[in-house]
Formats: structure tokens, sequence, C-alpha cells
């Protein structure tokens, strides 16, 4: 574990600028990934299964690429009913949240007497990208495909990493066939992308694409940009953790392990307290928690080598800090009455959870927000995955001949500042 204490300096600034850059996507990437795509450009369906061989050892044919729905409806029956019931109840909470959010159409009367609006629909065709090499993120398949199907979107199609034996894991197929979900691709990494973006002769193109991954996968989506619409770039997960004297160590280092598990390799963890005491006891916790894991070598070397302790004199401080990394996950253990000023003056997080008792793994499997969040610093300018991402907006503007001629003197003007007589005189020759 890194440590460096607050200051306002340049040194202070500068060593945490050089640790936050950790999470941005190398240049050495982009070769790689421009060669992958524009080869699934050019041979479609050849090029992916060639890729999926040759990066995920999977050997399969146009025909088996996708899913059968005989797979897809076995897969629910070979879980426990009890695991059914948790992935339902997950579903149930992630509907629910989203629909407090969706937009309405709306119609109005404007100054000039002229009826403006705004209409809202589903996006026609979505993509989903589900990652699954190193863990099932069964989770994620709710966080984006119950968003999708909760707007309409007419169709959904999901690509997915198979196993070395071409599989898909049983829970994540059982967990898209409850959701309704049966256009499933045993496809990964940058050929999934190229294959949603290009379209192949099995994979038809999809008109925007959503879904976390590696630097290939989000340095893909980066790319394909223009083509097809993106989320955002959702990368190698990040945590970050404000606690304050009265945090539980134990609670902490727990957190602190839950992260670096994820089992990529790039997860990234900010610490910051103003208890150099807490660090203490925190270290002492995880060294204690760490070998009783079934990850504790991935998770040691995410603790050793991408995990930054930040000491500072005031919560204040801890803010300054955050609103720069701008975390995918932000967790407040703090007091009580500090949890509303802090989220109040945190401005680019991803997720706030917010108390003692308020894991980040709520976040991750059943709260109701997507866990699909901006990593990399991009929370400065995204937001986590909503419901309005999977639909589109159009604006409505109706005159008649009484509110045209309010409207005349202000286009005239208009077009007399900016030399467009042709659009001045589009208006007058109706009156």
């Amino acid at each position: 574990m890194q440590k460096i204490e607050f200051s306002e300096s340049s040194k202070f600034q500068n060593a945490l600028r050089k640790f936050c850059e950790q999470a941005v996507v190398s240049g050495d990437l982009t070769d790689v990934v421009t060669s992958v795509l524009s080869d699934v450009g050019k041979r479609g369906d050849r090029a992916v299964l060639e890729y999926t061989d040759k990066f995920d050892q999977a050997k399969l044919t146009a025909k088996t690429m996708r899913v059968t729905p005989e797979d897809l409806k076995a897969s629910v029956k070979s879980l426990s009913p009890a695991d059914r019931k948790a992935i339902r109840e997950s579903i149930a909470l992630v509907k629910d949240f989203h629909k407090k959010t969706l937009p309405k159409d709306w119609k109005a009367k404007n100054a000039q007497g002229g009826i403006v609006g705004e209409r809202f629909y589903p996006i026609q065709r979505v993509g989903l990208y589900i990652p699954g090499g190193n863990v099932p993120l069964v989770s994620t398949v709710i966080m984006t495909a119950v968003l999708a199907k909760l707007v309409k979107c007419p169709e959904i199609a999901v690509c997915t990493p198979p196993d070395a034996d071409g599989n898909v894991a049983p829970a994540m197929l059982a967990a898209l066939s409850i959701i309704g979900i049966d256009e499933v691709y045993k496809v990964g990494g940058i050929q999934a992308i190229g294959a949603m973006a290009f379209g192949t002769k099995t994979i038809p193109a999809v008109d925007k694409i959503y879904g976390p991954g590696n630097a290939y996968v989000m340095e893909a989506k980066r790319q394909v940009l223009g083509t097809v619409g993106i989320d955002l770039l959702p990368g190698p997960s990040e945590l970050m953790i404000i606690a304050d004297a009265g945090a539980n160590p134990r609670h902490v280092a727990a957190d602190l392990l839950a992260q670096a598990e994820h089992g990529s390799g790039k997860e990234i963890i900010y610490f910051a307290t103003t208890s150099q005491s807490l660090l203490g006891k925190i270290e002492k916790a995880i060294a204690k928690q760490l070998p009783t894991l079934r990850h504790a070598d991935k998770c040691a070397k995410i603790l050793n080598g991408r995990c930054l302790a930040v000491t500072c004199k005031t919560l204040a401080q801890a803010v300054k800090v955050a609103n720069y990394i701008a975390p995918e996950h932000l967790e407040l253990q703090v007091a009580a009455s500090s949890i509303e000023p802090l989220s109040q003056q945190i401005t680019t997080a991803g997720a706030i959870l917010q108390g003692y008792m308020t894991p980040t793994v709520l976040g991750d499997f059943t709260a109701g927000p997507s866990h699909t969040l901006p990593t990399g610093r991009a929370g400065r300018f995204f937001s986590g995955l909503q419901a309005t991402d999977f639909m589109r907006r159009s604006s409505t503007v109706r005159y008649d001949a009484k509110s045209l001629a309010k409207a005349s003197p202000v286009v005239e003007t208009f077009a007399r500042l900016e030399q467009l007589d042709a659009h001045g005189k589009s208006l007058t020759i109706r009156l």
C-alpha cells in the first residue's frame, strides 16, 4: 500500500495524478485493437471465430456461436431454488429503482404560441457486453439487461466470452433467460465489440453498445464510437473509501479486499482517512483476513501495487482528493452527521455508498442503481448507466400562422445578423 499525506503542494498533486494514470488505457493497446477491429470489419464471422480461438482458446463455428434457446431454458433449471430467488430479487430491485427515472413525453405552449415538447423512445437495437473471463458476472447481466428490457428496446443482443470448452456460465445464461433475453453470442473481447459495431453474417450490427470490460474492450468501444453509440467507458473496477476515526478497521479491510478480488489485475483502490491510527489497524485487519480468501494472491498484488492511502487533517481535504479521482465507487465510512454534508460536496463519484453499514457490494449486486459506472476519472463527465441511456429523445415544434407571425421579428433579426437571407425568407414567405 502506497502512502502519502495530503497537501496543497504540486508534489502531492503530481503524485496523485501519477497514481491515477494507472487507470488510463495505455497506448500500446491501440494498435492491437485497431488491427482486430479492422479485421472483423473486413472478414466478419471468420475473423471473430479466429480471435475467439486465439484469445479464449474456444473453437466455435458460426452455427455454435449463438446460444441455443434450449441451453437458455436449461440454465434456469440448473440453478437451485435459492439462486433463482436471489436473481429474481435483484432484478426486481434494479427494475424498481430505474422505473423512477423514466422520462415522460411532454408538450407546452411557448411565449410565441408555438407548441414545443419532447418525446422519448427506446433505441431500436442495442448490444450488451458482459465480461466473463475471470468470473461469471451474473450481476452485470442484471445491471444492463434489466434497463434495456424496462424501456422496451425492440432488439437486445448480448455478447459474452466463452470458456475454453465454448460454454458460458449457466448462472449468466439463467439470468438472461429470466430477464427475457434470447439473443446471446459466445463472443468476447475486441472481436465482440467489432461484431456488434460493424455486423457480421451471424451477428447483426447494433445501434449502441453497453457494458464494462477490460482495457482492450474499453479501447475498442472508444474506437467504434461514431459508427455506433456507446454508453460510457467502464473499465477495471475502482473503489475509494473515506473513513473517519469511528470507522471499524475490520469492515474497511473487508471492503478493500472485496475490491481487490475482481481479478483483472488492473483494479485501483484509494483510501483517505483523518485517522493515522485507523490506517495501522486496517493493515493489521487485512493481514488477518487475506489468508482466508480464495483469491488471496490476486488481492495481495492489488493491495501492494495499486492501492493508495492518503492521510488527511480534515474530511474537507478527503473530499478534494475524491473529486479529483472521480472514483467509480465511493464509500463514506463516516459519522452519520457527516454523511449528507460530504455527499453534497462530492461531485464526481459514480456511486456514493453512505455510512458505516453500506459496503460497495450492495451496489454491486442488489441495491438498485446500475453498477456499470465510469472509471479512470471519467466520472468528471460521465454518469453511471441509467434507463435513459437506452432511449432516444426527439424535440417537437409546431407553429401556426398566428405564432409564426409572433416569431417573425426574432427570425428576421437573426437572419440579418448571420447574413442568411434564405433562412429569413423561409418564414416570411408563409405570412
